[in-house]
C-alpha cells in the first residue's frame, strides 16, 4: 500500500497557514520509508510554476511489488525551514500534553478509588450498630405474621441444619485436640498408616478414641458421603454444560443478528397510524392491595398508542383493603373522564388468586369481541408503542399464541440485592428466553408484559387455579396444543424489583414451589401429548428437572452440606475445580448479559449459593405438597408513587375530584394519614436457617485450616460471611 497525491483545489496562502496551525503530523512505515501524513488527510506543496500553495488529498491504492522499490519522499514544508517548527518539536509537545492528560486521568481514578474506600469504610462502620440493633430487637422470621411456610416443616428443616451445626462444632473441637496430639496428617492413607504402624503399648484414651473414629469414618462414613458428592458433581457438570450451550447459542444468535421480524404490511406507520394491523385488543391489569404502584401502571396502559375503538382496559382489583379499592376505582374514573376506554372490576370472593382473577375477567360477555389480550402486573409500565411492536408478530402467523417482551427495572441500582437480581433476570431474558424462543418456539410465560391470542388461551383450557405459577401452567398446556411462542428481546417493559430480602425470599419461594406442583400435575399430559420426542425430552428433562429441580438440589446439597462435611471427613474429597473454577466460570457466563455488573461477580456467586436454601426448601415443599405450597403471597413493592406522592398529586390537581355520591378525596386523604400513623412499622428480621448455615460454614472453614486447604478455606469463609449477612438481613432494604 502507498499514498498517491491528487490535486484537488487551490487555496490562498492565508487559508493554508490557518489550516496548518490546527493540523498535526503522524508517520507510518510504508515500504521501509517513513512518511508523514497530516490530519485530516490534507497535504500542502509549493509549486514553482504558479507560485501558490496547492492542496492535495491522500488516496490509498494497491500497487505491485515492483513499484515499491521507488522511495516515497516526505513532502517539503515551509515550516521545516523555520526554527522550532519541525515535527520533532511538535511530537515532543504532544508527548508532554499526553503526559499531563495521563496524570490527570490517574489522579481522577485515584480520587474515585479513595471515595470507594471511604464508602466501604463507612459501610463497615455502620454494619456493627445495625447488627447490635438487629440482635437486640430479637425479631426472627419465625415471628412473621404472614408466613409463607408451614411452621412444622420449617421447624424440621431448621432442626436438621442445627444438628449439622452442633455436630460440626463437636467435630471441630475433637479435630483441634487431635491436631495438638500429633494427628495432623492431611491424607487418609497416612492416618491409617499411623494407626497400623504405631507400636503396641499403652496409649491414652484420646488416642484410642480418635483412632477408632478414623477407622469408622474410613469404612462407614466416607463412602456414602463420597458417593453423594460424586452424584452432585455429575449433576453440577450436566447443568453447567446446559448453561454453556445456552450461552453459545446466544452468541450465535447475536452474531447472526437473528430476531423475530413481523410482516411488512403488519407494521403500523407510527406517525400517521395508517396501513397498520389494528385488531381488537383487551388489556388486563390484575392487582391486589398494591397501593404503591397502581397509579403508574394505569397511567402507562392508558397512554398506549392504539385506536380507542379497538382497545379496552380492564383493571382487575382483588384488594381486600377498602381504602385501596376506593383509590384504585377513583383512578379509573379519572381516566374515564379524559376519554380512556377503561373499566374497573372487583371480586368479592378471591378464589384462585391471580389465576382466578384472570379467569373471572375472561368470562365477561364482551371478551368474545376481542382477538388478543395483553397482561401487565400492577408495577409494570409499558411504553406507548408496546402494542405496535408486539401485535404485528401475530399477522399471518396463525400458529403464534404468545408474544413475550423482556423486563427492565427502574430500581436495579437501589441496593446490592436489586443489583444481584438484575444479573439473574438479565441472563434469564437475554439467554434462556431468547434462545428457547428462537430454537424451539417455547419458553415459560413470565406472567406479565406479554400478549396472548385469546384463541390459544381457550384451546389450552383457560386459566387454572391448581398451582401458584398459572403463567407457566398455561404456557405448558398451550405448547402441548401446538402453539408457538415469540420472544422479543428488543421490546422492554419497565417494572420494579423487590428491595427487601423478605419480599424477595417470598417471591423465590413461590417461583420454585410452583413449578414442582405443575410438574407433578402435567407429567402424564406431557407423556401422552402428540408432540415430538425431542419436545417431550426438552420439557421433562431440561425445562422441569434440570432447571427447576436439579439446580436448587445440588446447589444446596453440594455447597452447603457436603462441602463443609468433607472438611471433617477428609477421606471424602471435593476437587478444587468443583469448588472454585467451574462456579467462577458459570458466574462469568451469567453476568455477561449485564456487563456493568462485573464488579459484583463474587457477591453474585456467593448470594446464589445462599439463596439455594430457600429454593431447595420451596422445591421440596412443592414436589411433596408440604406446608403452604399453594399459598399465594403478593410481592411487596416499594413504589415510586406512594401515598405521599398521591396526596401531592391531589393537592396539585384537584380538578379530578368527583361530585355526588363518589368518595371525597379529602376524606380519603385524612383516612390515609390516620392509617399511616396507626400502621405497624416494618422491621428487619433475623433468618434462623441462614444464620445456622453461616456458623456451620465458618466452623468448616476453621477445620480446613488444619488441613491447609487454601481454596476450600477461602470459599467456606466467604460463603459463611455471605450467609451471615443474609441471616442478619443486611443485604437489602434497611428499615431498622
Amino acid at each position: 500500500m502507498f499514498f498517491q497525491f491528487v490535486r484537488r483545489q487551490d487555496r490562498t496562502n492565508s487559508q493554508v497557514s490557518r489550516t496548518r496551525k490546527n493540523q498535526q503530523w503522524r508517520h507510518r512505515l510504508i515500504g521501509g520509508q517513513k512518511v508523514f501524513i497530516k490530519e485530516p488527510q490534507w497535504l500542502s506543496k509549493w509549486t514553482t510554476q504558479t507560485g501558490r500553495w496547492s492542496s492535495w488529498k491522500v488516496h490509498r491504492k494497491t500497487i505491485s511489488s515492483s513499484e515499491t522499490t521507488q522511495p516515497i519522499r516526505e513532502p517539503k514544508r515551509v515550516d521545516d525551514f523555520l526554527i522550532g517548527n519541525n515535527p520533532t518539536d511538535s511530537r515532543a509537545k504532544a508527548r508532554g500534553k499526553n503526559a499531563k492528560q495521563l496524570t490527570w486521568v490517574l489522579l481522577l481514578k485515584a480520587h474515585r478509588a479513595a471515595g470507594y474506600l471511604t464508602s466501604v469504610a463507612s459501610t463497615l462502620a455502620s454494619i456493627g450498630p445495625a447488627i447490635r440493633r438487629r440482635v437486640a430487637s430479637g425479631r426472627t422470621d419465625t415471628e412473621s405474621t404472614s408466613s409463607f411456610e408451614n411452621k412444622t416443616v420449617k421447624t424440621r428443616f431448621y432442626n436438621c441444619i442445627k444438628v449439622f451445626l452442633w455436630l460440626s462444632l463437636l467435630l471441630l473441637g475433637f479435630e483441634i485436640a487431635a491436631y495438638y496430639k500429633g494427628w495432623h496428617f492431611r491424607a487418609s492413607n497416612l492416618q491409617l498408616q499411623y494407626i497400623f504402624t504405631a507400636p503396641f503399648g499403652v496409649r491414652d484414651f484420646f488416642d484410642w478414641l480418635y483412632s477408632n473414629w478414623v477407622l469408622i469414618r474410613v469404612g462407614f462414613v466416607a463412602p456414602p458421603l463420597q458417593f453423594l458428592a460424586n452424584v452432585c458433581i455429575v449433576l453440577f457438570l450436566i447443568q453447567s454444560l446446559d448453561r454453556l450451550i445456552l450461552c453459545l447459542c446466544c452468541f450465535w444468535i447475536r452474531a447472526k443478528k437473528i430476531k423475530p421480524i413481523p410482516k411488512e404490511d403488519a407494521v403500523a406507520d407510527l406517525e400517521t397510524g395508517e396501513n397498520g394491523f389494528f385488531p381488537m385488543v383487551l388489556v388486563q391489569i390484575p392487582m391486589c392491595n398494591e397501593r404503591e404502584v397502581y397509579q403508574h401502571s394505569i397511567a402507562a396502559v392508558c397512554k398506549l398508542d392504539w385506536p380507542k375503538s379497538k382497545i379496552l382496559i380492564q383493571v382487575l382489583d382483588d384488594s381486600d383493603d377498602p381504602m385501596t379499592q376506593l383509590l384504585i376505582e377513583e383512578e379509573v374514573h379519572k381516566w374515564q373522564q379524559v376519554g380512556a376506554n377503561i373499566v374497573y372490576q372487583h371480586r368479592v370472593i378471591r378464589d384462585g388468586y391471580k389465576a382466578g382473577n384472570l379467569k373471572s375477567a375472561m368470562s365477561c360477555s364482551y371478551v368474545k369481541d376481542y382477538e388478543f389480550v395483553a397482561i401487565f402486573d400492577a408495577d409494570f409500565q409499558p411504553t406507548h408503542d408496546f402494542l405496535k411492536r408486539t401485535i404485528p408478530h401475530f399477522k399471518d402467523n396463525e400458529d403464534v399464541g404468545l408474544v413475550q417482551a423482556r423486563w427492565s427495572f427502574v430500581n436495579k441500582d437501589e441496593n446490592l440485592l436489586t443489583r444481584l437480581q438484575n444479573i439473574n433476570l438479565s441472563f434469564h431474558f437475554e439467554v434462556e428466553q431468547q434462545v428457547n424462543g428462537v430454537l424451539i418456539n417455547f419458553f415459560g410465560f413470565n406472567g406479565t408484559a406479554g400478549v396472548w391470542r385469546i384463541k390459544a388461551l381457550e384451546d389450552s383450557g383457560g386459566w387454572l387455579e391448581r398451582t401458584t405459577v398459572e403463567d407457566m401452567d398455561i404456557a405448558v398446556r398451550a405448547h402441548l396444543q401446538g402453539w408457538k411462542f415469540v420472544f422479543l428481546n428488543d421490546v422492554e417493559c419497565q417494572c420494579e424489583l423487590p428491595e427487601s430480602y423478605e419480599a424477595y425470599r417470598k417471591q423465590q419461594h413461590r417461583w420454585h414451589s410452583g413449578p414442582m406442583q405443575l410438574f407433578r400435575l402435567c407429567l402424564p399430559d406431557v407423556i401422552h401429548a402428540k408432540i415430538s420426542f425431542w419436545k417431550k425430552f426438552n420439557m421433562i428433562f431440561l425445562f422441569f428437572l434440570l432447571r427447576k429441580l436439579i439446580l436448587p438440589f445440588y446447589s444446596f446439597t453440594l455447597f452447603c452440606i457436603i462441602l463443609p462435611m468433607t472438611m471433617f471427613i477428609p477421606e471424602a474429597e471435593l476437587p478444587a475445580w468443583v469448588v472454585c473454577y467451574v462456579p467462577a466460570l458459570m458466574s462469568f457466563l451469567n453476568i455477561l448479559p449485564a456487563p456493568k455488573s462485573f464488579p459484583f461477580i463474587v457477591p453474585y456467586l456467593l448470594f446464589e449459593n445462599t439463596m439455594s436454601v430457600t429454593k431447595f426448601n420451596a422445591m421440596i415443599s412443592g414436589l411433596f405438597q408440604l406446608g403452604n405450597a399453594y399459598e399465594w403471597v403478593v410481592t411487596k413493592k416499594s413504589g415510586r408513587s406512594s401515598e405521599s406522592d398521591l396526596m401531592s398529586l391531589i393537592e396539585k390537581d384537584p380538578k379530578h375530584q368527583l361530585r355526588g355520591s363518589e368518595p371525597d378525596l379529602d376524606e380519603i386523604k385524612a383516612e390515609i394519614l390516620q392509617e399511616q400513623k396507626s400502621r405497624k412499622k416494618k422491621h428487619n428480621r433475623i433468618y434462623t436457617k441462614e444464620l445456622a448455615l453461616a456458623f456451620l460454614l465458618l466452623t468448616a472453614s476453621a477445620r480446613s485450616l488444619l488441613s491447609a486447604q487454601g481454596i476450600h478455606f477461602y470459599f467456606l469463609l466467604f460463603q459463611g460471611i455471605s450467609f451471615l449477612l443474609v441471616g442478619l438481613d443486611l443485604i437489602g432494604e434497611q428499615v431498622m
